[in-house]
């Protein structure tokens, strides 16, 4: 893989990892176009999403900071040696942490027991595009039909473990990651500003550990005859933080006035060309 493939599929990551459209469709689709070809691996994708990962932490760090903060605090007895108190009942930050550990569990279940189909077979394009489409009329609906009045303080126990199998759902490229916990969280009645500021906190840990546990595993795959080499993914990655940053400044500004309708329709014209790219020819399904 060339450098500059690798920059545009850094620039892919970074344009799509926050947006509810699945920047893993995005990568699966784009990289058997580039003159390389072939799929870049999951190896690749989610190391490559270290970089968006970097720009949650830039942006968010303040928050992050506070969180664990009054985590620890809390866990160590200081705002009152019970167990409620313990689990941030008198914090609502001690609380957040606990509902970002407990929203994590499933995607770590999930993705550990059904490894080898979510490296090989549910990477099919069909399968892709179905999902895009579903996911995306399902995530137009719930922001029309459901209230917006909850914040993020009112989240409760069952809901980090809703919004952890929404997450996990992304395990499926096509799903997207934000989209399945943005549509979960507003049909908690979370409001838009909330849901995708609790989508991005409770990616961190996922996205990490997971990019971190294929950089052990799958190494090889990068540096393999025909596979995209460290280099090129030093530079996806690079350039993912960069964007990925520019991204987040947007979208929490645009959903404060705007609806997600615009993603929805992108995802139903971009399911469209995948089948149309499969039907041609042009890019084999797996």
């Amino acid at each position: 893989m060339s450098w500059w493939e690798a920059a545009i599929l850094g620039l892919v990551q970074g344009l799509t990892e926050f947006l509810p459209i699945s920047s893993s469709a995005h990568i699966r689709v784009i990289g058997p176009l580039l003159p390389h070809g072939g799929d870049p691996g999951a190896a690749f994708s989610a190391i490559i999403q270290l970089g968006t990962e970097a720009a949650v932490l830039l942006y968010f760090r303040h928050d992050i900071a506070r969180i664990v903060a009054a985590w620890v605090r809390a866990l160590l007895g200081r705002d009152g040696r019970d167990s409620a108190s313990r689990w941030g009942a008198k914090n609502a930050d001690a609380r957040m942490a606990w509902w970002v550990i407990l929203g994590s569990v499933p995607i770590v279940v999930i993705g550990v027991l059904f490894k080898d189909a979510i490296e090989t077979s549910v990477r099919n394009l069909y399968i892709t595009a179905t999902v895009l489409a579903v996911f995306g009329i399902v995530l137009g609906w719930v922001d029309r039909v459901r209230p917006a009045r909850r914040e993020l303080d009112s989240l409760r126990a069952w809901d980090a473990v809703l919004l952890g199998f929404a997450q996990a759902a992304a395990l499926v490229p096509g799903v997207s990651r934000s989209g399945g916990t943005i549509t979960m969280a507003r049909w908690l009645g979370l409001t838009r500003h909330a849901a995708a500021r609790y989508s991005f906190l409770l990616a961190i840990p996922a996205v990490v550990g997971s990019a971190l546990f294929e950089l052990a595993t799958q190494y090889s795959d990068l540096t393999a005859q025909g596979g995209p080499g460290i280099a090129a993914t030093v530079i996806a990655t690079a350039v993912a933080f960069g964007v990925g940053y520019a991204v987040i400044v947007w979208f929490l500004r645009m959903i404060t006035t705007r609806s997600f309708m615009p993603f929805v329709v992108y995802r139903l014209v971009f399911a469209a060309v995948i089948v149309v790219l499969l039907g041609t020819g042009v890019v084999a399904a797996t």
